[in-house]
């Protein structure tokens, strides 16, 4: 019994750390200060707006890399928060051309997109356009590429938060 409950704890360890890495990784590369953070209000509950923000990116042909949540970390350990999600999106297709421009612009992707759940139960959108991520680079192959991507973001994002 002991085994198993030090294995348990252990478990939601990893997974919180995992949960952290994740969301410090997403933003320690970007060199954007918080006025290039594009943020939009809605009215949908946190797990509604995640839903359809993983729906909208594969309707824009992108794919959920992975997707770290604070608020469901702390659920594991019994601890209730507000959502809290990070939500990593890029396509290898882009992945490739990114690490043939510019390698180093590996630590800036996959882009997050964060949803956050306020204490009214309405949540926001916020991510930073790739132009604005891959900007620091100073690669034309890299400015070229972030202008294919900046409208695909936006349409994730707008229709996550469209009513």
């Amino acid at each position: 019994m002991r085994r198993s409950i030090e294995y348990c704890l252990k478990q939601v360890l990893f997974a919180s750390i995992g949960t952290m890495l994740l969301t410090v990784a997403a933003f320690a590369g970007s060199t954007a200060g918080p006025d290039s953070v594009v943020t939009i209000l809605t009215a949908y509950d946190f797990q509604t707006l995640v839903g359809r923000l993983e729906s909208a990116v594969t309707k824009n042909d992108m794919a959920v890399v992975a997707k770290a949540s604070a608020s469901a970390a702390a659920e594991k350990r019994g601890v209730k928060i507000l959502g809290d999600a990070v939500v990593m999106v890029f396509r290898n297709d882009f992945a490739v051309r990114m690490l043939a421009a510019k390698s180093e612009a590996g630590l800036d992707a996959p882009i997050p997109i964060h949803v956050v759940e306020a204490a009214d139960g309405s949540t926001r959108i916020s991510y930073r356009p790739p132009s604005v991520v891959f900007r620091a680079y100073h690669a034309k192959a890299l400015d070229d590429m972030a202008r294919e991507l900046d409208p695909i973001f936006q349409r994730i994002v707008t229709q996550a938060a469209a009513k």
